[in-house]
């Protein structure tokens, strides 16, 4: 990167080609393609393993009924839904084929006997689930005899039965926990921190890279040291919104694709969207920091001792965003924090994704985190300008700060 004698680079031009130069840099290392690649592959395959895992769950219980039952299998099938037992019944030939299908585990119970006075053939016992469904159709037959031998009529009072219900008055708001969107807001605020944390960081090495090698002497001699700094954001963070996209990309494609998510209860295409919105701004907050503090130092070893603070300060939010925000995403802690700027990047995101955020909440969150990007870049700039030539010693933060 070179400018020709007598020429003047505009301050939009400087940063434009020190964006390109990072772009390039990140886009030919192998390490980041390869980590592209991984974090893909990861999403893709949790997807499949989630699917097969959904797939793998409780199936249906196998019931079978021979000619002489045949009558019953509807109402075993109604009652085990009733119940919150899946029932699929089967017709079998007679009682030694069914029994011979419950010794190979092909049914889990055989109803033989006559419709008005059944008996279930199990292997070695009875599922709970199916223990209630026949314990249920057992009270209702005794129920319908003790009706019928008092004059009564029992399908009457079967309809009357199964009609009846308790009033209930509800005082409280329900509480609903829903997998899909915990899956979601999950995989949103582990997504956000790790991108900003590893882009955050690249900015930090390479400004530390840069001091070491004596290469930014010769940038600065011929852009400034603002226009270097906010061009390494700026082209780290093109790179890193790209890995996000398609992460993300790849995230929501395979949940439509496998149908892992309902739809009509989450919006993929609005959480992606904000996820995106929100590691630009996460990014260009951390960044900014990351820029000015790896400056301060001129040894790879030392740039996680200037970084902690600002690391700590993303730790906090992305803990309180992956470990109470799905549970208690109306918790007056995680509300308060998803406004505060820094915090809002790692927080709303999830409150959105999660839906417990109104669009009016994420705006405003939004403005906020934006009105402070102009007074951290003031601050970087600062930082960076006067302690990115100091090679040696460690450049304290209040010199660096108080240096003209």
């Amino acid at each position: 990167m070179s400018a020709g004698q007598g020429t003047s680079l505009t301050s939009w031009g400087a940063i434009r080609l020190v964006a390109g130069r990072e772009i390039m840099t990140r886009l030919r290392s192998k390490s980041f393609v390869w980590l592209t690649v991984i974090l893909v592959g990861a999403v893709v395959l949790g997807g499949v393993v989630l699917n097969l895992a959904n797939g793998s769950g409780p199936s249906a219980e196998r019931v079978g009924v021979t000619p002489q039952t045949a009558a019953l299998a509807e109402t075993i099938e109604t009652t085990g839904s009733t119940l919150g037992t899946d029932v699929e019944t089967v017709d079998v030939a007679d009682d030694a084929a069914g029994e011979a299908q419950v010794r190979d585990g092909d049914l889990d119970a055989l109803v033989t006997g006559s419709a008005g006075s059944p008996t279930v053939v199990v292997d070695t016992e009875l599922s709970s689930g199916l223990t209630a469904v026949f314990t249920t159709l057992a009270q209702q037959t005794a129920l319908s005899d003790a009706v019928a031998s008092l004059g009564g009529d029992p399908a009457q009072v079967a309809g009357d039965v199964a009609t009846a219900a308790p009033e209930v008055r509800t005082i409280g708001e329900p509480s609903e926990f829903d997998p899909a969107r915990y899956v979601t807001g999950l995989v949103t605020g582990i997504l956000l921190f790790m991108a900003i944390m590893i882009s955050g960081q690249l900015i930090a090495q390479g400004v530390v890279e840069e001091k070491t090698s004596r290469v930014v002497e010769l940038l600065l001699s011929t852009v400034r040291p603002w226009q270097l700094m906010a061009g390494k954001v700026l082209g780290i963070g093109l790179v890193g919104l790209g890995q996000v996209a398609l992460v993300v990309l790849a995230g929501v494609g395979t949940a439509l694709g496998l149908g892992l998510v309902d739809t009509s209860t989450i919006d993929l295409g609005t959480a992606a969207a904000w996820a995106l919105v929100w590691f630009v701004v996460g990014f260009v907050s951390y960044a900014l920091l990351m820029a000015g503090l790896g400056a301060l130092v001129s040894r790879q070893e030392d740039v996680g001792a200037v970084t902690t603070p600002v690391t700590f300060l993303m730790i906090v939010p992305y803990i309180v965003g992956v470990s109470v925000a799905p549970w208690a995403p109306d918790n007056p802690l995680v509300v308060w924090l998803s406004y505060v700027p820094l915090c809002s990047p790692l927080l709303m995101p999830v409150r959105i994704a999660l839906g417990s955020a109104e669009p009016w909440e994420a705006l405003v969150a939004l403005g906020l985190s934006v009105a402070v990007i102009p007074l951290l870049v003031w601050l970087a700039a600062k930082i960076y300008s006067n302690a990115v030539l100091r090679t040696g010693a460690r450049v304290r933060l209040k010199d660096a700060l108080r240096t003209s």
